[in-house]
């Protein structure tokens, strides 16, 4: 593909006014023509067969090849120039010069799929089994680019049945037309009985190649006659891991339909979740969670909560956290999901983790004693909400102006945090005034849990703080809350 994007991109000639300009500044593999010559490689890109018939009255060479091996029916064939096409087949320009990458005329008719100058370069005696460097005939070509007419041509008319080869990567035509999701051609190449279920050098099949590429159509036809889903390419991948991996939430979810297996894992013990978390797929991540993909990773592999954490893919952090991933879990190295967030420098996902480490305990224990429980639908991410201003702002003076230093370590220990907890909030800002954000994050983490119980942060703070012996404090507190105290709750987004 490389060999015609390069091509194409040489059909763009410089239009600086004159041809004599154009000469004098050769595009960039014209260096090695004469003159004359490049100007009449200009011509045939422009269809501008005037100047064509005085050059070759002039005697240049028809056959002129530039530094890529390229002549002037290389480029009349590929910008479909009918009218230069017809002259230079008149005028017995050759039609068997390959280029540098072994594409010849009728490879380039092939792909822009005008059958008027396919039948030409036949009819001129072209190699209609003729392949560039990397395999591939002309059937190849129509089916990159979707040439049902061409296909025709070949198959019905000219009865070619042996062009069904595969290129040098194995694949024929049905696998091509797969991968670039042409719909329309792997109907033709079904009804030409040139369906095939076999795989290309790297065991992936039409299914894997165009769960791939996200060509959702294209997987609903392969679908209707596919019986093994759940194959394995050579990287021991399914067409549902590849759909995943390429963030392709439509396909994935017609694969499981079809009847993928959700939990299968590739060679490296990656399952979709993983590759789903790896590239940060968040709405993918959610999905597969709601179909009820494992969570729990095998023992010498991270979680897919480590990988978000060590990706820094914050939305799928969160998405975890809300469906209860398990955040105790050891990556290979022993460390858990805080352990590696807060050597990560990420003090937002440190804080989450927090959060769902004070709060799953609590939670799981209203279920397990069939109490009536608060609603427990609070995310872990950061609370902006208006109905909480108040309170942020109180806590946040209450870390900045008014806690020493190690004092808001003894709420800390008070409320029950952990000293690996209190370590990973430390971890995040070194300096004489850092214990005043460590105080504002720990005292936020607080407030989440006193929210998410549905409780008066107002009334907690205040009787805390004089069981702890901060009584000056909590008077203020008192001052400033004075409204909030006589509240029953506080309001939760």
């Amino acid at each position: 593909m490389k060999a015609l994007s390069d091509f194409l991109g040489a059909l763009s000639p410089r239009h600086d006014g004159t041809q004599q300009a154009a000469a004098e500044a050769p595009p960039a593999g014209d260096e090695t023509l004469l003159p004359h010559e490049r100007e009449f490689h200009h011509a045939a890109k422009m269809n501008n067969l005037e100047t064509m018939e005085k050059l070759l009255r002039k005697n240049v060479n028809i056959n002129a090849v530039n530094t890529l091996q390229r002549t002037a029916l290389h480029f009349a064939v590929a910008g479909n120039r009918v009218s230069t096409v017809d002259f230079l087949l008149h005028h017995k320009a050759r039609v068997d010069v390959a280029d540098k990458h072994g594409l010849m005329a009728i490879h380039l008719a092939a792909w822009s799929g005008n059958l008027d100058i396919m039948r030409m370069l036949v009819k001129a005696g072209a190699d209609q089994k003729a392949t560039n460097q990397e395999g591939r005939n002309v059937l190849h070509f129509a089916a990159l680019n979707n040439n049902v007419d061409i296909v025709d041509y070949l198959l019905q008319e000219l009865q070619l049945k042996d062009l069904n080869k595969q290129d040098e990567k194995g694949k024929r035509a049905f696998l091509l037309a797969a991968e670039k999701g042409h719909v329309e051609m792997i109907y033709r190449l079904v009804s030409l009985k040139l369906f095939t279920s076999e795989k290309d050098k790297e065991g992936n099949t039409a299914v894997h190649l165009a769960a791939k590429n996200g060509h959702y159509e294209v997987l609903e036809v392969l679908l209707n006659q596919w019986e093994e889903i759940n194959e394995l390419n050579q990287n021991g991948e399914t067409p549902f891991y590849l759909a995943v991996e390429g963030g392709h939430e439509k396909c994935a979810e017609l694969l499981l339909e079809a009847g993928s297996d959700i939990n299968i894992s590739n060679k490296h013990n990656s399952n979709a979740l993983h590759i789903a978390t790896r590239h940060g797929h968040t709405s993918l991540v959610r999905f597969l969670i709601s179909k009820n993909i494992n969570l729990v990773p095998k023992p010498e592999q991270n979680s897919p909560l480590h990988l978000a954490i060590l990706n820094n893919h914050l939305p799928v952090v969160i998405s975890l956290l809300d469906a209860n991933h398990d955040i105790n879990t050891l990556n290979q190295q022993g460390k858990t999901a805080l352990a590696v967030a807060s050597r990560s420098n990420h003090a937002l996902v440190v804080d989450m983790i927090i959060k769902a480490e004070r709060h799953y305990p609590l939670k799981q224990e209203h279920l397990e004693n069939h109490v009536d429980a608060p609603d427990f639908s609070l995310a872990f991410k950061q609370d902006h909400s208006a109905q909480t201003k108040q309170i942020r702002y109180c806590l946040w003076n209450l870390a900045y102006n008014q806690l020493k230093p190690q004092e808001w370590k003894t709420l800390a220990l008070f409320w029950k945090f952990t000293e690996e907890q209190i370590k990973a909030i430390e971890e995040q800002w070194t300096g004489k005034k850092s214990y005043k954000e460590h105080g504002h994050r720990m005292l936020l983490i607080w407030l989440h849990g006193i929210l998410l119980a549905h409780q008066n942060p107002a009334k907690y703070i205040y009787e805390d703080l004089v069981r702890v012996g901060f009584q000056q404090v909590a008077d203020k507190i008192r001052a400033e809350m004075s409204p909030e105290m006589d509240s029953r709750k506080c309001a939760v987004s």
